[in-house]
């Protein structure tokens, strides 16, 4: 079964399942902006932990949040709500920034054959689960209230801290003056906001007219769906010291004992050594990857080429490597299609459990391609297009899949005479035409069936 390194505990664990179901859940978009290929990179992971799991033989019950509401541009509760700051950006409604932002979101999923969670669940259809949380930590002395909400005090749970393994003490040294003077500790977070009246997005609550705090919807939505117990929760690496730090303290308390048994983080995608930032102009999404000639299929293989709780440099040259090298695998488990070799059951098994080894000891994806890169390179035989196809399940990278090229009249020509050319045995013309071809975009491949042409 799959082991995943656990961030709580800081070691590799298996993967629990209850009764052959394992219950998942994955921090998704604050959806106030274009999903950028950093984000996409926490979603990747989330589809290939699925995945593999699915390989396995296991179920999977998976939620992922669409924060529509209560995301502060500050993490620490501090600033205006994401949503907010687009809609004044855009001069439209929360709500119709929200369905934008949104649908773009599940439409780059898509295009990356992202395995989604059956449940997607948007905070604000959860107000009323949210309230009744922080009633119940209100009611067991975990939060209380000031002037301007509900806040959780990270003093009534002696855990607090474990994830992050940052002490209490190192917070209160190193906190900001405090906008709240009522909060009794300056990590305590807000569980409910009460709000002004000019406040677009607001709710009807037992303290007055307010909106939820970021934190609390991921707890009050794997309530609602996943219960008491929650066997894998994914995320960000930057969600680990606050966000999913505030979530554990919610749950634990709420239940009384520890909900979450193993916390998968995924590490940043950084470009060219650095930071990504809207400053510096390099949040890239899919689509500036498209206009530039890569499919979203060349991105996601370009992610499995090092482990997800390692930094991976974005840089185009990466790319167009992970772009060549997707479409030599593509073309070569083609060649397998069909053909009449046949291939020992024992090789056979004995590839897929390399493969399922590999996938299984903390999703070790280079390792796995290079199985698969392996694979490929045996005997032609329809027995490893099958193999291949079904090692793709975990992969996804459509290699079975034949690619519809419509090629432009100037290439079309060029391949013709080029066909031409090597049935007059002339090769050093071919070389030529071959050159000429990928000049516009094309790789041609000679096989005993004739050629086979891909985009470069």
């Amino acid at each position: 079964m799959l082991s995943l390194y656990n961030s709580l505990s800081r070691q590799k664990e298996e993967v629990s399942s209850d009764n052959g179901v394992v219950k998942m859940y994955s921090c998704g978009p604050t959806v106030y902006y274009f999903p950028h290929i950093g984000n996409m990179r926490a979603y990747l992971f989330m589809d290939q932990i699925r995945r593999t799991i699915k390989f396995n033989g296991l179920k999977v019950l998976g939620v992922i949040n669409i924060t529509d509401v209560g995301h502060l541009t500050s993490d620490a509760d501090l600033g205006d709500d994401k949503m907010l700051v687009a809609s004044k950006r855009e001069n439209k409604t929360p709500w119709e920034i929200a369905k934008f932002y949104q649908e773009k979101f599940e439409e780059d999923i898509h295009k990356l054959n992202i395995d989604m969670p059956s449940i997607v669940a948007k905070a604000t259809d959860h107000i009323a689960e949210m309230i009744e949380f922080v009633e119940v930590l209100l009611k067991k002395g975990h939060a209380y209230e000031t002037k301007d909400g509900i806040y959780f005090s990270v003093e009534s749970f002696p855990e607090y801290g474990a994830l992050s393994r940052i002490s209490l003490e190192d917070k209160q040294a190193g906190a900001r003056i405090e906008v709240d003077e009522e909060k009794r500790h300056p990590a305590d977070f807000a569980l409910w906001i009460k709000a002004p009246k000019e406040h677009i997005m607001q709710w009807q609550s037992p303290w007055g007219m307010g909106y939820p705090g970021w934190h609390i919807e991921c707890s009050a939505m794997g309530k609602k769906y996943l219960g008491d117990h929650i066997n894998v929760h994914t995320g960000g690496i930057d969600h680990l010291p606050v966000h999913h730090e505030n979530e554990i303290a919610q749950n634990n308390c709420y239940w009384g004992k520890q909900v979450v048994s193993l916390w998968g983080h995924v590490a940043f995608l950084q470009i060219d050594g650095g930071k990504m930032s809207k400053s510096l102009g390099n949040l890239f999404t899919l689509d500036d990857l498209d206009k530039k000639g890569y499919s979203p299929l060349d991105f996601r293989f370009f992610n499995f080429s090092a482990s997800y709780r390692k930094p991976i440099n974005f840089t185009w040259d990466s790319l167009t490597a992970a772009k060549v090298s997707l479409a030599k695998l593509k073309a070569s488990t083609m060649l397998h299609k069909g053909q009449p070799n046949k291939v020992s059951k024992e090789k056979l098994e004995k590839f897929e459990k390399d493969f399922l080894n590999a996938i299984n000891d903390d999703l070790n994806f280079p390792l796995a391609l290079g199985i698969v890169w392996e694979i490929v390179k045996s005997e032609p035989s329809n027995d490893i297009f099958e193999l291949l196809v079904k090692l793709d399940r975990v992969l996804g990278l459509d290699l079975g899949k034949e690619e519809k090229i419509v090629l432009p009249k100037e290439v079309e020509e060029l391949v013709c005479e080029r066909e031409q050319a090597r049935k007059n045995k002339d090769y050093r013309k071919s070389d030529e035409l071959r050159d000429s071809i990928a000049s516009l975009g094309f790789a041609v491949k000679d096989t005993k069936d004739g050629q086979i042409i891909s985009k470069n």
